[in-house]
């Protein structure tokens, strides 16, 4: 089969598999932006707490914008990485609120998603993951985003070639797989990843996508579908 037919298989599998997934509640894209810069290179529950905490000490994004740089840095603490994510944020919120006058995304809904990806792009620290994290799931826009997780699992099936860097990926898989499974296949291959998939001492035998893996077809000796 082709690449465009392994993608749609694996969706299919993973919805036999595990059904159809439901994230949390959609946040408001600036929420989303916040919360998916506080993410980066930790769990989600790290995240969450830090998020939790800086909309509990700030009543609101001018708040956080304009307070001393060392508050915010406090409140985001559980996070990590808190003395770089802390001035990230704020020097993004400060450059939405010059550009556009106020602290508000929702004027990306307007915008094609190429268009509103590439604005999304231009502050320092928002890379292709967050801005289709804040697309898809903030915005309802056609964006895939490429976890350590999806670049781990989409290498070990075949669907990108082994040294398509992660920022590629995005695109490439885009194109594979459906609109409309953007947002379930995301969240089933996170998933994957996360109890089967590991990046260390993967579990194989468990793993419903066996058949169409070609990393298990090179380990285990079978042909991937």
């Amino acid at each position: 089969m082709d690449l465009r037919q392994q993608a749609l298989a694996v969706h299919q599998e993973l919805m036999d598999f595990y059904g159809k997934p439901v994230w949390r509640n959609p946040l408001p894209p600036l929420d989303e932006l916040v919360s998916t810069i506080l993410s980066q290179n930790t769990n989600d529950t790290n995240r969450d707490r830090a998020f939790n905490a800086l909309r509990a000490r700030f009543p609101t994004w001018e708040a956080v914008r304009d307070a001393p740089e060392e508050e915010v840095i406090a409140a985001i603490r559980p996070a990590g990485l808190a003395n770089q994510k802390g001035p990230r944020i704020q020097k993004v919120l400060r450059e939405i609120t010059v550009q556009r006058g106020k602290l508000d995304l929702d004027f990306l809904k307007d915008m094609p998603e190429e268009e509103a990806s590439a604005w999304l792009q231009s502050f320092n620290g928002v890379g292709p993951k967050t801005a289709a994290i804040v697309l898809l799931f903030s915005l309802g826009k056609p964006a895939f985003p490429v976890d350590t997780h999806i670049y781990r699992v989409s290498g070990r099936l075949g669907l990108r070639p082994p040294k398509m860097s992660a920022d590629q990926a995005h695109q490439h898989l885009a194109e594979l797989f459906p609109v409309d499974s953007y947002y379930p296949v995301h969240l089933n291959l996170i998933r994957l990843g996360r109890e089967i998939c590991h990046a260390r001492l993967p579990n194989c035998p468990a793993c419903p996508l066996k058949h169409l893996c070609r990393y298990y077809a090179v380990t285990f000796g079978d042909s991937p579908a």
